[in-house]
């Protein structure tokens, strides 16, 4: 195998570690945060996990296609194999999942420093917010491990 599929093939798992990684640690904070009912810690940590969608999620968003496709040409494998076109529907899948996800999160930000500056406890929006945020990843999540696994057993559908 060539050095270049070799490193194709290190720039996706990195990527699919950064999408699973990042994902995790995000829904770990923002929960943590979330359970302190501290308007005051939501806004922080909602900002940094804003911050790090932005700088870790949509960088892998954008690498990962681009590297699963290079290397399925140079390995030979078709776009149309069942099994990468079936990663392909549940990447589409996650990316719909996680553009409302990071919406909701610069808005539950907003809302959190808004409860600060005025000394009022979150209200029934940031719950409703809040709510939908968690239901959204549940599914998100699910389709990362799927595609990790479809990558790795690469199965004959």
């Amino acid at each position: 195998m060539s050095a270049w599929v070799e490193f194709l093939r290190l720039i996706h798992v990195v990527g699919a570690c950064v999408l699973l990684g990042t994902g995790v640690g995000i829904a770990f904070f923002m929960l943590m945060a979330h359970r302190t009912r501290s308007p005051a810690i939501i806004a922080h940590v909602a900002n940094s996990v804003v911050v790090a969608d932005m700088l870790f999620t949509a960088t892998a968003v954008v690498v990962q296609p681009i590297s699963g496709a290079l290397l399925a040409h140079f390995t030979g494998w078709g776009l149309s194999t069942p099994w990468i076109l079936l990663s392909i529907a549940l990447y589409v899948l996650t990316g719909l999942l996680w553009l409302p996800v990071v919406l909701i999160q610069l808005r539950i930000r907003n809302l959190a420093r808004e409860a600060v500056a005025k000394g009022t406890p979150l209200d029934k929006q940031y719950e409703r917010l809040f709510r939908t945020w968690f239901l959204l990843g549940w599914p998100a999540f699910a389709s990362v491990l799927a595609i990790i696994w479809l990558m790795v057993a690469r199965p004959a559908f």
